[in-house]
């Protein structure tokens, strides 16, 4: 197995650093104070530590003790103001941070870690889903998305028409996901922006056909299974994927496969297995294979299945909680529908475990960090995943994370007392830094603020 060193924040950092070299200046030699390496290293410290006035409390450090943990823990040589680190990272080509998706995955990989991930030998699961995570209606650029929101009877009743145009940005967010593990491995979104010169707005359905293109390419050899929404439960989807050597699960709902629901309800029966749960309710797992998916004459045959759950109420009346139903390219048979299921439910996750992290878990995902006139945005999103990305890896291989993380109960606790003490001391490592806060009392107290600690 791979050393757990390759997975370390030392080197992971060092990877990140590699991706932010290969970034081509374009500034002219003369006008350069800081380099886009420090720029962006500066951008991403404040989204690991989730904190918006990193720069400026260590930038006071560098000042009274002349050093700083921007250059211990991430070697960031000049700290640069906000202002001109924002302008910087606008520039940047956002594609150039895909080099580190695809490096932290393959050592992941390497590293045996994502052998459990497995859905099905050889076949793991990536669920997609879109999500907003800026809004304006004043501040816009090129590649915003754009909506009519209508005006409420309290707002400025003077202009002429009853809207107002809100402009967006969002994303298609894929992650490496299995039922039982609560970690989730996200790899490189697409975005979802208008292009220059183009006056059709771009969609998820169309990011979702650049990203599977984009994901094969990335990992060649990979055995998905893309899980999305019943948005994605379309023949020229469906095609799409299989184009691309890649299985599917998607949702289909009865109102929009209503040809697929009249054609199963033509049998008197579907293929059957029932189940007792944990707390009495009735769980029922209903298949079909080789059905029709729309009723085109050149209609891909799919496998369909569904999920019941049944509670018995106080009453002794049987209500159902929950039911959805998918197709897939899968064979469904009776050793695989609880596993399959399991999978197609398992979408949740990228909701809650990434999107509902990042937007609420102290990541702040929606925070304004600055919109910029080209990639300011997206940039931002894609530093804070990549943090995200260094904390999954942790909380999966780092014993030491794991010890803080179990010793201080709550994740929030345990960030705001990293925090705290990132602005009074200058930490060698990493490690000396998660060290300190397990037990601060090992380490000397008298006139220790501003010091190393190692």
């Amino acid at each position: 197995m791979l050393s757990k060193k390759h997975l370390s924040f030392s080197s992971l950092r060092q990877s990140l650093s590699a991706c932010f070299e290969t970034i081509e200046e374009h500034r002219q030699k003369n006008k350069i104070n800081y380099s886009i390496h420090d720029s962006m290293m500066s951008g991403f410290a404040c989204m690991y530590f989730q904190d918006p006035s990193l720069l400026q409390f260590q930038q006071r450090l560098e000042k009274a003790t002349q050093r700083n943990n921007l250059r211990t823990l991430f070697r960031v040589t000049e700290i640069p103001e906000a202002t001109q680190m924002r302008r910087i990272i606008d520039e940047v080509d956002s594609e150039k941070l895909r080099f580190f998706f695809d490096e932290y995955f393959a050592r992941l990989q390497r590293g045996k870690h994502l052998e459990r991930y497995q859905i099905f030998p050889g076949l793991y699961l990536a669920s997609v889903d879109g999500t907003q995570y800026c809004s304006s209606a004043s501040v816009c650029c090129e590649g915003c998305l754009t909506a009519n929101k209508k005006r409420n009877e309290k707002e400025d009743s003077n202009k002429d028409d009853g809207e107002d145009i809100n402009y967006s940005h969002k994303v298609l967010q894929v992650a490496i996901m299995h039922p039982d593990i609560k970690q989730v491995i996200p790899l490189m979104p697409e975005e979802i922006r208008n292009e220059d010169g183009t006056k059709k707005q771009d969609c998820e359905v169309n990011a979702a056909k650049r990203l599977i293109l984009k994901l094969r390419k990335d990992h060649p050899q990979l055995g998905i299974i893309l899980n999305g929404d019943d948005l994605y439960s379309r023949q020229p989807m469906v095609e799409a994927v299989l184009k691309s050597r890649m299985h599917y699960i998607f949702v289909a709902k009865p109102e929009s496969h209503k040809y697929l629901m009249e054609w199963l309800d033509a049998y008197p029966r579907l293929h059957c297995k029932e189940e007792i749960g944990k707390k009495g309710e009735r769980r029922i797992y209903e298949w079909m294979n080789d059905v029709p998916l729309h009723g085109g004459e050149k209609a891909l045959k799919v496998n369909y299945f569904r999920f019941t759950i049944l509670k018995t109420d106080e009453n002794g009346q049987e209500k159902i909680t929950y039911r959805n139903s998918w197709v897939t390219d899968l064979e469904v048979t009776e050793d695989k529908i609880v596993k399959l299921v399991a999978a197609a439910r398992c979408r949740w996750k990228i909701e809650n475990e990434c999107f509902n992290t990042l937007k609420n878990q102290g990541y702040c995902i929606e925070h304004n960090y600055g919109h910029g006139a080209k990639n300011l945005c997206f940039n931002f999103y894609l530093l804070t995943l990549i943090a995200f990305a260094f904390h999954q890896v942790f909380e999966l291989t780092d014993k030491l994370y794991q010890e803080c993380r179990i010793s201080f109960h709550n994740k929030r606790h345990l960030w705001e007392t990293l925090r705290a003490y990132l602005k009074i001391l200058v930490f060698a490592t990493w490690e000396s830094l998660l060290n300190f806060s397990l037990d601060p009392e090992r380490y000397e107290r008298d006139n220790l603020a501003g010091k190393l600690v190692t």
